[in-house]
């Protein structure tokens, strides 16, 4: 056995920490459960955030606005400057988020189109999840509450096209961006209508595990073989990491149904103890990370995680 074969779970968190400030405070966090508050004050000033927030243009925004071009805009860079952890009080993020707030279409919804209707929920789950984390004020959100929740298909998940294209069905793309927008919502002390959203994020959830997270009712396979795929940053996509992630950090209760996704996250795992993430989606990019081959800090942090709460299912 080589060398690499022999490596621990300790020399992967080491390896780990030798990331940006971002990555090193999530590690503490969330695999080594220590305090690493004041570190987290210096994410916006090390690594990727730092780059990220050095993008933003004098008009308050990133790209060419709010939603253009993939994903350099607005709307995607501040996401992942939420996932990366970046401080709520961040003034360039607060402003701008601010300003995409006050911008509605007819039906409440936030939207690549100002005024264009109908709003995709697709977009306002992730607009929930970043907003609610640079803290919007309450009444530019409840518009996009109440959006969000007009939308719930029969089966309890989401679909972008349910009110453009009639689709009947939910998406697992637009259902785990709901539940990471919604619960993050929750998480950050917003009350408006939130005695019903427990109820809701539930259902949504259900209508992930009658799939197994990732796989089509009929035949058991998954649903698209991307979806087995690690991918860092996700953006808008679903994959069975993000997927066990955004329920991880919305606590949901470890389920039987995740064992085929987590084996099949298990089964990535490379003989070093690291994972590599898939291709990046196309489109223009803030920061190139990892190509396919090499190990990314991000995947393997989040399968860590992942792992670790939902260790119960895999015994």
């Amino acid at each position: 056995m080589s060398p690499e074969e022999l490596i621990s779970e300790d020399d992967v968190i080491a390896w780990l920490l030798q990331g940006d400030a971002a990555m090193r405070y999530q590690v503490y966090r969330d695999l080594l459960d220590r305090d690493a508050s004041a570190l987290r004050m210096k994410i916006p000033l090390d690594g990727v955030a730092s780059v990220i927030l050095g993008a933003r243009q004098t008009n308050g925004h990133w790209g060419k606005g709010f939603y253009m071009p993939k994903w350099t805009c607005s709307h995607y860079s501040l996401l992942e400057l939420r996932d990366l952890e970046v401080p709520s009080d961040q003034a360039e993020c607060v402003e701008t988020v601010e300003m995409i707030a006050a911008s509605k279409s007819r039906d409440g919804g936030v939207d690549s189109a100002a005024g264009d209707y109908p709003s995709d929920v697709c977009i306002n789950g992730m607009f929930l999840a970043y907003a609610s984390h640079f803290m919007a004020k309450a009444p530019l959100l409840e518009s996009v509450v109440d959006f969000v929740l007009s939308q719930q298909m029969p089966d309890g998940g989401f679909n972008c096209h349910s009110n453009r294209k009639g689709a009947s069905v939910s998406s697992v793309h637009t259902t785990t961006s709901v539940i990471d927008g919604l619960s993050e919502y929750l998480r950050n002390g917003y009350g408006y209508r939130s005695e019903e959203l427990p109820g809701v994020i539930t259902v949504a959830t259900e209508s992930l595990l009658a799939r197994n997270l990732y796989q089509t009712k009929l035949t058991g396979g998954p649903i698209r073989e991307e979806f087995t795929k690690p991918h860092y940053p996700a953006r808008w996509h679903f994959d069975v990491l993000h997927g066990l992630d955004v329920l991880r950090s919305a606590e949901i209760q470890p389920d039987p149904r995740l064992k085929d996704a987590l084996c099949l996250l298990l089964n990535r795992r490379r003989p070093d103890g690291r994972w590599t993430s898939t291709s990046q989606y196309p489109g223009e990019a803030h920061v190139i990370y990892p190509n396919a081959r090499e190990p990314n800090r991000w995947v393997t942090l989040r399968a860590l995680r992942v792992l670790r709460y939902f260790r119960s299912v895999c015994e």
